[in-house]
Order: C-alpha cells, then sequence, then structure tokens
C-alpha cells in the first residue's frame, strides 16, 4: 500500500519484507514510524501497487541465508579434510609399507643348510628367535617391558601426548635429549623402514603407521610382535634368542630379574649387552624394577626380593658366520631366495658327513707350511664338500675356487680327449723320445724315454713329450676346444705348452671337467644349490649338455684307469674301481690329484700360497694320499693291496721327500716293504721297524715283462 503525503507524493511503507516508501522521496528521507497502529499523517495517501511489484523488490532485498551458508562452508571443510585424509593415505602408501607393517617383521638373515634341508651349517645375519604371544607369557614379562618403554601402551591410540609432552619437558629440564616419546606401536612401525632418518617426514610416517596398526591390531598382537622383533644385542632379535642366548632359558620361564634385564636391553643393546658390560646391565635391571614399582606392578616386598639377574649364557656353539663353502654359494643363495628382508632359509647340496672327511683328511695330512684344498661333488655338478684351506679362522682365501694355479699334467686329460677325438685310441702309438717344438724342448719329469709307447703307457706315465707330440699331430686349437667343451673358462694360451698345463685355472673347474668323463656327458656345471637354477634361452643354446659317446667315455676312462693302478697314481688306488690324473706344475710349485670312484668326483690340490717351490711335492704324493683317505672315508671302502712286485722306475713319481712340508707326525701310510735284502714294516701307529728280508729265491720274471733295463746313464 502507499499512502500519499502532505506534498502529494507517494510514500511506501517499510515493513519486513515490504517497502512502504515514498517513491519520489530521498533515500535520506526519514520513514514513516507507524506506533499502535495508528493511521499515517495527514497529507499521505496511499497509492495501491502491484503485488508483483512487491514480490520482486522483496527478493531484491532480502537478507542472505546466513544458516545455510555456515553449513556450506562446514561441508567444503569437511570435504577438505577428507581430500586431504586420502592424499596423506595415498603418500603414506607409497612411502611407508602399510602392507608390510602387519606383517611379522624380521631383520634380513640368510641360513644355510645342508643337502638333507635340516641341518645347519652356516648363517649370515641376525639370530632370530621364535615368536612369542604375550598371552602364554608370565605377566611379569610383559609388564617389565611396559613399566620402562611405554606405561601407557593400553591406554593410547599409537601416538601418546601425554608420554611426549613429559619426554619434553624432562629433555629441558635436563637441557639435553634423554628420553623419546615413542611408543611401543611406533617402536614396532619404525621396523618398517630400512633407514633410521630422523626427519620429520619419517617420523609422521611412523605416527600414520601406529595408528594402522592400532586400528587393524590388537593390543597383544601388537606387543606380541614388538617383544619378537626388538632387538637385545650380541646379534640376538626377539624375546626367545634373548632370553635364550643370556640365560639358556626360554621366555615363559624368565625371572622377574632376567625379565627386568632384558627390558633394560632395548634402549641401548650394544652398549648394554650383559657379556660385555654386566654392571651397566645390573644398573639398567635395577631402574627397571623401580619402574615397575612405581606402576604398580610388584610391591615393596617383591621389589626387595629381586636380585641381581645371573647369566648363564648358551653354550652351544654357534653356527659359524663363514665357511668356505658358504662364502662360495652365498652370492646364488641370495639370488634364490629374492631380496632378503626377513630370516630365509636355503638348502644346499653340501654333505654334512662328506666335509668332515675332507677337513678330518686335510688334518690327517700333516701339512705344516703348504696349503691344500679340495672339491668333491657328485657327476652333475653338485659340490657335497669343499675345503679352501687349512684353517678358515686363519685364511678365508678359498683356493678352490679363487685360486688360479697351473694344473700340471692333469691338464692332459684334455690332450689325450683331442687325441681320441682325431680318432686315435689308447692302443695308437706316440713317441716318447725328446722333441722340439718351435724352440720348445720339454722332458720327461724323470728324464727317461722310452721310445714307441701306447697312448695308455703315455698317459699313466704322465710322458711330457708324449703330450707335447700329440698336441702338435692334432693342434692347439683342438686342445683348447676340449678344454672348453670340459668347462674350462680361464684364458688358455695358444701354444703347444698348454699340454704341460701351464695355464691357469681353478680347482673347482678342473675337478667338473672330470666330472664330465665320469658322467659322460659335457660341460658339468658345478653347483651348490639344492634348487635347480633358472636359466636364461642363451643358457640353453649355448651351454647345452652334450654327450662323449659310449667309445669316447670308455677310452678316457682307460687311460684314468691306468694312471691310478700302474701309474703315477697308484698310492691314491682303492679296493673297488677307480679313475685318477696326477698333476705336477714347474718346480713343484702346485701339485694335484684328480679322480672319481663310485657317484664321487674329487680333485685335491697342495701348494704354497706365495708360488714358491716345494722341493720334491709331486701329484702322486700327499695330494694322491689325501685322495685315498677322503674316498675310504666317504666310500666305506679300503685302500688297494698289491703284492709287492719290482717296480719299474719310470711308472712311479719321483721320489716325494716333502721336507717342511709335513709335520713329524704320523702319516696315513700302512704296509710293508721289501728290496735291497730289506724288509721295512710301517704300522698304523707310524711305528717303523727294519729288519732283514727272509732269504727266499726270487723268480726271474717273465720274458715278456715290461721292464727297462737301468743304464748308467739313467740314474
Amino acid at each position: 500500500m502507499a499512502f500519499p503525503d502532505r506534498a502529494g507524493k507517494a510514500s511506501v511503507m517499510r515493513t519486513g519484507f515490504f517497502d512502504f516508501r515514498h517513491r519520489d522521496a530521498p533515500d535520506e528521507a526519514p520513514p514513516l514510524e507507524l506506533t499502535g497502529g495508528l493511521p499515517p499523517p495527514d497529507g499521505q495517501a496511499w497509492i495501491d501497487d502491484d503485488p508483483a511489484d512487491f514480490e520482486d523488490e522483496g527478493a531484491a532485498l532480502a537478507p542472505p541465508p546466513r544458516r545455510r551458508s555456515r553449513w556450506r562452508w562446514v561441508m567444503r571443510g569437511l570435504a577438505a579434510l577428507i581430500i586431504l585424509f586420502f592424499i596423506l593415505v595415498g603418500w603414506l602408501a607409497i612411502t611407508a609399507p602399510l602392507s608390510k607393517s602387519l606383517e611379522p617383521i624380521t631383520p634380513p638373515s640368510i641360513t644355510l643348510l645342508a643337502a638333507d634341508g635340516k641341518t645347519p651349517i652356516a648363517r649370515r645375519g641376525a639370530t632370530i628367535g621364535k615368536p612369542v604371544d604375550v598371552k602364554k607369557l608370565p605377566k611379569h614379562v610383559t609388564e617389565a617391558f611396559i613399566a620402562i618403554e611405554d606405561r601407557r601402551f593400553y591406554r593410547h591410540w599409537g601416538v601418546d601426548p601425554w608420554g611426549i609432552a613429559r619426554a619434553m619437558a624432562h629433555n629441558l629440564a635436563a637441557r639435553s635429549m634423554r628420553e623419546g616419546g615413542s611408543t611401543i606401536t611406533q617402536q614396532l612401525a619404525k621396523n618398517a623402514f630400512l633407514d633410521s632418518d630422523r626427519t620429520a617426514g619419517r617420523k609422521l610416517r611412523e605416527m600414520l603407521i601406529a595408528f594402522w596398526l592400532e586400528a587393524w591390531l590388537s593390543k597383544d598382537d601388537i606387543l606380541s610382535r614388538y617383544l619378537s622383533n626388538v632387538y637385545f644385542g650380541d646379534n640376538a632379535y626377539g624375546l626367545s634368542a634373548a632370553a635364550k642366548h643370556y640365560f639358556s632359558t626360554t621366555p615363559d620361564r624368565l625371572t622377574v630379574a632376567e625379565a627386568a634385564m632384558l627390558a633394560g636391553l632395548v634402549k641401548a643393546p650394544s652398549r648394554l649387552a650383559p657379556t660385555g658390560n654386566l654392571e651397566g646391565a645390573r644398573a639398567r635391571q635395577k631402574l627397571v624394577v623401580g619402574a615397575m614399582a612405581d606402576v604398580g606392578f610388584l610391591t615393596k616386598r617383591e621389589v626387595a626380593d629381586v636380585g641381581p639377574a645371573r647369566l648363564r649364557v648358551d653354550r652351544v656353539a654357534p653356527l659359524p658366520n663363514g665357511s668356505y663353502f658358504a662364502d662360495w654359494v652365498l652370492p646364488a643363495a641370495r639370488d634364490q631366495a629374492g631380496a632378503i628382508s626377513a630370516e630365509t632359509q636355503v638348502t644346499t647340496t653340501l654333505d654334512a658327513r662328506l666335509q668332515r672327511a675332507a677337513e678330518r683328511a686335510v688334518r690327517r695330512s700333516g701339512l705344516r707350511k703348504a696349503q691344500v684344498a679340495i672339491v668333491a661333488m657328485r657327476p652333475d655338478g653338485r659340490v657335497v664338500a669343499m675345503v679352501g684351506g687349512k684353517a678358515y679362522g686363519d685364511s678365508p682365501f678359498n683356493r678352490a675356487t679363487q685360486a688360479r694355479r697351473q694344473a700340471g699334467s692333469a691338464f692332459k686329460l684334455f690332450v689325450y680327449l683331442a687325441a681320441l677325438r682325431s680318432g686315435l685310441t689308447p692302443d695308437s702309438i706316440v713317441l716318447d723320445e725328446p722333441v722340439t717344438i718351435s724352440g720348445w724342448s720339454p722332458k720327461n719329469s724323470d728324464g727317461r724315454y722310452r721310445g714307441e709307447i701306447t697312448l695308455r703307457d703315455a698317459f699313466a706315465r704322465s710322458s711330457n713329450v708324449a703330450a707335447a707330440r700329440l698336441t702338435q699331430q692334432v693342434g692347439v686349437k683342438q686342445v683348447i676346444q676340449a678344454a672348453r667343451d670340459l668347462g674350462i673358462s680361464t684364458p688358455l694360451p695358444s701354444e703347444a705348452t698348454i699340454a704341460l698345463g701351464t695355464a691357469n685355472t681353478s680347482l673347482l673347474e678342473l675337478t667338473a671337467a672330470y666330472a664330465s668323463v665320469a658322467a659322460g656327458a659335457y660341460p658339468v656345471r658345478p653347483h651348490g644349490l639344492d634348487a635347480p637354477q633358472e636359466r636364461s634361452w642363451m643358457d640353453y643354446l649355448g651351454n647345452r649338455s652334450r654327450s662323449f659317446g659310449s667309445r669316447t667315455q670308455d677310452e678316457l676312462k682307460t687311460l684314468l684307469s691306468a694312471s691310478i693302478n700302474e701309474g703315477t697314481g697308484r698310492q691314491a688306488a682303492l679296493d673297488i674301481e677307480s679313475f685318477g690324473k696326477t698333476g705336477t706344475s714347474q718346480d713343484n710349485r702346485d701339485a694335484l690329484f684328480m679322480g672319481f670312484a663310485g657317484d664321487l668326483v674329487v680333485g685335491v690340490w697342495v701348494g704354497n700360497d706365495d708360488n714358491s717351490p716345494n722341493p720334491g711335492l709331486s701329484g702322486g704324493g700327499i695330494p694322491a694320499r689325501i685322495w685315498r683317505d677322503f674316498m675310504t672315508s666317504a666310500l666305506g671302502v679300503g685302500a688297494k693291496e698289491t703284492a709287492p712286485v719290482v717296480v719299474d722306475p719310470d711308472a712311479v713319481d719321483m721320489p716325494d721327500p716333502v721336507g717342511d712340508l709335513i709335520d713329524n707326525g704320523t702319516l696315513p701310510v700302512e704296509g710293508e716293504i721289501n728290496g735291497f735284502g730289506l724288509n721295512l714294516k710301517i704300522g698304523r701307529d707310524g711305528s717303523i721297524a727294519l729288519k732283514p728280508a727272509p732269504a727266499e729265491k726270487r723268480a726271474p720274471p717273465p720274458p715278456d715283462a715290461d721292464i727297462a733295463p737301468v743304464r748308467r746313464g739313467d740314474q
């Protein structure tokens, strides 16, 4: 409604959403005030307006709905928080292992098992105990850790603000960093990280993981995981390992004093380990007992009854961290196990019984200055025993796998393989006479030459000139190819001198080459893991196994049998079918015996680490005896017994006066020798009896006996 004013102009009355104001009046004109429902003053007239005008003006002049606007901002804030939450969760999922935090977390450790899958032979990494369940532990055990590490453990949600504030106050008062505010849940979350940096980002991730753990696990589960993985010093992880290591007991049998000492170690396990700092560990134990009393876990009388914990260190010999075999197989074991972030067990091919036999053979050899190496494998390449030196503790250098030494006459296997491939046979004739090849004139070690002899005799007597002539006949390239086929990977010079084993190789590769003959196929790849290794398509194309063929294998075995039974390797002969070859490098620097019998292929090396000469050392001496000693124990057989015969001096190695190579202890030799009118008897205990030989008429040798007459110039 509009009212005319005294000037005849219209005014509009304004109330609520309606504006009763004079349309032409200035904005600053005071509005009419109606009181008591009285009509307007005289001179004002009411002007009727269209109702639509009132609706339009009312809508335009209406104040904004404040409640609706307030709720809009609340919803926007909640949406922002939700988005921020998901951003944090995404960042946490990328930078912090949430799924891993729910798994039992253990420090990296790999245990190598023997071929039986049960006997541990070596461990690399931590000693990890079995998981514990707090529900099955005595109350005083869990209470000791809660009292000293996290008193409000059962009342917070993973992060304890009161604990953080208390720690900050104590640190400020002491003007040093003495206390931490991390809860047990946060300490468990910390194990999800591989680093230990103290950045704010890492601390935030740790707190988020703590909340995550609290959401998914019960308090007892969190405490169980914590006690199963916390570090207690001396490389012991977990309450089970610590209880066994320090007190020779189990967690459920820990006394209050023992539990308090273990709980006290968590703060500084390396520094407080009681095996090295018993006084510090006991002082920390006393502090834990006091904390248990403050919380109410112990009464004053119970505190008075708690005495210092007494150590009973576990006397069980720990597994070695290393051994020659473990060092060699560990890289392959890590590859097979993948990324090791927990305790892992890998089964190897090592036979514990055969390993002990190999170590025993080394001890019984009586070596003083010289070193020794042994490799024993199955014909398929499974390494069952390995000795890389006399004592791993004194020298971890593995002479079986790492050393590269001359093979000597043991390399002649490849020369004769090339000869057999060319069409020769063990009965083919070769000239055993001096020869010069491109200015090189090899000589037989004993200075004797026998003219025309068979390949079988030349191999048995280890004739150097015969091997050189065969290399010249078949070609150096064919000899190198034979060595490559059987797995020799070290550099081989393209010259005739390789016939005498002047090229360097490892005992492991050489033993695998002889295993090829035993298996009838080549190459044999030595390996130390029980599970087959994954091979690429390149391996399948380039390293496929090939067969010798029955004829070539039989001929090679004929040569090796002649060497061990009639030639330079007779000291290694067994009472079962056996095959072998001696090897002696220049100046007697290296001596080897390679051979196989039953289902074992074994290589033995003896020499000095500085590659110095060993006067009198030869492959048919100490290495042959070590090989025989190991084989008789491993296979349960005996040494070959031979009747006293007149020995052809060409068929044996030179005398083996090893001087200071061996101790004065008993050598593993027993037997009786007749000659020059004397009878020499050597007992098992090392006793020697010398007496005149009994008078008996010796029968002359048969007319066809192959005995070379001794000439004055041959002495």
